[in-house]
């Protein structure tokens, strides 16, 4: 067997076989399999697609490309939940200490943000003295006693993930659905958690623009999880506009901690107590969504919530001080309002644009180089079927830089505000 012969079986739209896809993963993996013949293969699967039993082999298979991540001396089902990027996306900081604090055990690696999207980790390091890096004994342990922990990614996990991934950005090959599932669901299985709730954004703010796209990849991946018998289920949201009102990491994790305080955003809250409620269910702490959604709403009324994510973040380093004084997080040294120059209601928010121009401001990085802005960023004043007047304040920049005006007007712009506008109504599916 040679790649040549496996590249030409894909051009004319054959299915592969195990023992193709891991000569495959394992030669691109030790570096025999060079970087423009795996193009050629990436490009055929781009253009021929794969069946559901290729992309679980090819997932599997990339899963044991490295290291995998054994959780099985932690007591109880551990859980993980990822989401597919989009703007104003806070909801595993809410989400993880929700379910600690009822007894679940979440496992999370994660990423940074890149582009548009922010990440996790970022969010995290916002907060002085905040470690992302723990050895693999300090991960465990802090899930086995709190229930939470949330780091970067093992470099050891799943390489031919991370060789595959810098080669579809630069041929062409991102938009491939099975390229994208295998790609989210071997790094996800070999970190080792028993269920994973998959959060799969569509919209203006998110990488899959439509719900027909969105439903696909969310029920691929679901398939994936079938075939290799894990617990999978996948939510599919709405990233029309962000989510909640902040934009940037400190801002953002101002608003994760107004929302454990039950002050935070309608929309933020509610998705936190839905992929909660599901979670919980998965980790068989509950048997039904319903009473779920009810324990997490009193966590966060009788403050166990909070006082779970105060323990999650001291647990890693973090000043929980700033926790508790959220004004001590540094502000930007220029904060610009924009007002609205019409009256009316929003109809629309374009989330990639709002994404940009966070990033633009200092509060993200076009390469994985850059270096972050923590108190950059934009905060929303009003969302998406609220009432306008002439002059009121739609949303307010955050930012270091002292150049600003063409994103001012991007912002702007990015409003969409009508006398007479329809609004349409999202479609939230759960895919199990």
């Amino acid at each position: 067997m040679d790649i040549l012969e496996i590249i030409e079986a894909k051009r004319d739209k054959k299915v592969l076989n195990r023992e193709q896809i891991h000569y495959f993963i394992e030669n691109y993996v030790n570096g025999v399999v060079k970087d423009y013949q795996a193009s050629a293969l990436l490009m055929a699967i781009y253009l021929n697609g794969m069946n559901d039993e290729e992309i679980a082999i090819l997932t599997d298979e990339m899963q044991h490309s490295g290291d995998t991540l054994d959780l099985s001396d932690i007591p109880g089902i551990k859980v993980d939940k990822h989401s597919t990027g989009g703007v104003g996306d806070k909801v595993s900081l809410v989400l993880g200490p929700m379910i600690a604090s009822l007894g679940a055990k979440l496992a999370k690696m994660s990423g940074r943000g890149l582009g548009h999207t922010g990440g996790t980790l970022d969010k995290l390091e916002s907060i002085p003295g905040c470690r992302i890096n723990l050895t693999e004994e300090e991960f465990k342990k802090q899930v086995r006693e709190i229930g939470i922990s949330i780091i970067g990614q093992n470099t050891e996990l799943d390489p031919a993930d991370k060789k595959l991934y810098a080669l579809r950005d630069v041929t062409g090959t991102v938009a491939s659905i099975p390229l994208i599932a295998s790609s989210v669901m071997s790094k996800k299985l070999a970190s080792g958690s028993d269920a994973i709730l998959l959060d799969v954004k569509y919209g203006s703010g998110a990488f899959m623009k439509t719900l027909k796209d969105a439903k696909k990849l969310a029920q691929t991946m679901v398939n994936i999880g079938k075939s290799l018998n894990k617990d999978v289920k996948a939510e599919v949201t709405d990233m029309d506009q962000p989510l909640g009102y902040a934009v940037g990491n400190n801002l953002e994790v101002k608003e994760v901690i107004e929302t454990l305080h039950g002050r935070g955003p309608k929309d933020l809250t509610e998705l936190c107590l839905n992929s909660g409620s599901i979670l919980l269910e998965q980790a068989k702490i509950f048997n039904n969504r319903k009473e779920a959604k009810e324990a997490l709403k009193e966590n966060i009324k009788n403050g166990k919530a909070f006082e779970k994510f105060v323990e999650f973040i001291k647990w890693q380093g973090g000043d929980i001080s700033y926790l508790y004084n959220p004004e001590k997080f540094e502000m930007a040294k220029n904060i610009i309002p924009i007002v609205s120059n019409k009256s009316g209601i929003v109809t629309k928010i374009d989330a990639l644009t709002i994404g940009e121009c966070s990033m633009r401001l200092g509060g993200g990085r076009e390469t994985l180089d850059d270096v972050i802005d923590m108190s950059a960023g934009i905060v929303l004043a009003k969302k998406i079927g609220d009432t306008v007047k002439q002059g009121d304040v739609i949303a307010t920049l955050y930012t270091n830089k002292d150049s600003f005006d063409e994103i001012k007007e991007r912002v702007e712009h990015a409003f969409n505000i009508s006398k007479n506008g329809r609004i349409r109504k999202k479609e939230e599916i759960l895919i199990e």
